[in-house]
């Protein structure tokens, strides 16, 4: 079974992390929500808390088949504060590990370096942010081994993207039919 570990910083969007992994725990893939700020209780932009499975210096990162990272505000910036964050992100990047991420949290990957040449998407008014990046402004845009997502409102595609990378696209198709979603 493929294994994601999503990121979280206080301001995190609670709708595209818990949306994402609530599609891919359908399809079986296995979902750690992994704090970044030192406690395991998270509270998104909205207020919510959430308890995170475990703390990023507990758990090897590089041991997931993707990271994913939610946009949100101030969460995009919380999650690149943190350095052992960054510095796994460009590990798992030499390594071919895949990486997603949405809304305002490809500018992290755009800050890093990591989408130089590729084609990327994000939430209108970080495009300056994606360093390097052929901008498509689609909802959700792989390339290589690199999935980006406009926002909140894509939630669901982005879940069914990492399905598909994965999994298999018959399973993404499946777990879309039982969900009654509709693209």
């Amino acid at each position: 079974m493929a294994t994601v570990y999503a990121f979280l910083a206080d301001g995190f969007e609670e709708v595209e992390c818990l949306a994402a992994a609530d599609v891919l725990v359908r399809a079986g893939v296995g979902v750690r929500l992994v704090s970044v700020t030192g406690k395991r209780e998270v509270h998104g932009s909205h207020h919510f808390g959430i308890r995170a499975d475990a703390l990023i210096e507990k758990v090897d990162p590089l041991d997931a088949d993707l990271l994913m990272l939610p946009g949100g505000q101030p969460g995009t910036e919380n999650l690149y504060a943190c350095k052992m964050l960054r510095d796994v992100l460009l590990e798992a990047d030499k390594k071919g590990k895949r990486i997603a991420a949405i809304c305002a949290a490809p500018s992290i990957l755009g800050r890093l370096g990591l989408l130089e040449g590729k084609r990327a998407t994000c939430y209108p008014g970080y495009e300056g942010t994606l360093t390097g990046a052929k901008l498509t402004g689609a909802g959700v845009v792989t390339d290589g081994k690199i999935t980006t997502a406009r926002g909140v409102g894509l939630a669901f595609d982005f879940g069914l993207e990492m399905v598909r990378l994965l999994a298999e696209p018959a399973v993404a198709a499946s777990v879309a039919e039982r969900m009654l979603y509709e693209a």
